[in-house]
C-alpha cells in the first residue's frame, strides 16, 4: 500500500521539535511533510492568506493528523484546521505528543483532547468519532517508538471510520 499523504495539525511555537520527530518517521508520503521554513512563511502571511494555504494543503490529503501538546486545544488555526477537516470529510486523527521530549530533552503536560470543542452538523462532539492516541509509556524515546508502531494503523482507521457529515 502507498504511503498516504496526510496534513499534519500541531502548535508551531510550542511543539515544533516534537511534531518534526512524527512528521520525519516516514510513515507518510514525503509530500505530507513541510520544512521548517514553510511553516515559518506560512504564520507570517495575512489570516485569509493562511486559510487559503490550509484549505489548498488540505484538499490535497487524505486524513489530518492533529499532534496533540499541551496548549493545542486553545490554538485557532488548529481549531479551523479541524473544522475544516470534518468539512471536507477527511479522516481525522490525533496524537498525544506531551511526552515526546523537546529540544531541551523537557516533556510537558497533556493537553485537552482538541476535537471536544468541535461540533458535528448533528450537535454531537467530534470528540466521539475521533480517536487520539496516547501511548501508555512515558519515556520518550518508548513514546516515539509507540507513535511510530502505530500511526499508519491509526491514519487507515481515521480515513475509514470518519465522522458522519
Amino acid at each position: 500500500m502507498p504511503k498516504r499523504q496526510v496534513f499534519f495539525s500541531f502548535e508551531y511555537n510550542k511543539d515544533c521539535w516534537r511534531a518534526s520527530q512524527v512528521r520525519n518517521l516516514r510513515k507518510v508520503s514525503e509530500d505530507s511533510t513541510f520544512s521548517d521554513s514553510d511553516w515559518e512563511e506560512v504564520k507570517e502571511k495575512s489570516d485569509t492568506k493562511i486559510k487559503a494555504w490550509i484549505d489548498e494543503q488540505m484538499a490535497k490529503r487524505s486524513c489530518v493528523v492533529v499532534l496533540i501538546g499541551k496548549t493545542t486545544s486553545t490554538r485557532k488555526w488548529i481549531k479551523y484546521e479541524i473544522e475544516k477537516a470534518y468539512e471536507l470529510n477527511k479522516g481525522i486523527v490525533g496524537i498525544y505528543i506531551h511526552n515526546l521530549e523537546d529540544q531541551n530533552g523537557e516533556q510537558t503536560d497533556k493537553g485537552a483532547n482538541p476535537f471536544h470543542s468541535v461540533f458535528t452538523n448533528s450537535g454531537e462532539r467530534l470528540s466521539k468519532y475521533v480517536e487520539c492516541f496516547d501511548s501508555v509509556f512515558t519515556l520518550s524515546k518508548n513514546v516515539y517508538r509507540d507513535i511510530s508502531d502505530n500511526i499508519e494503523d491509526l491514519i487507515e482507521d481515521a480515513i475509514n471510520n470518519k465522522a458522519p457529515l
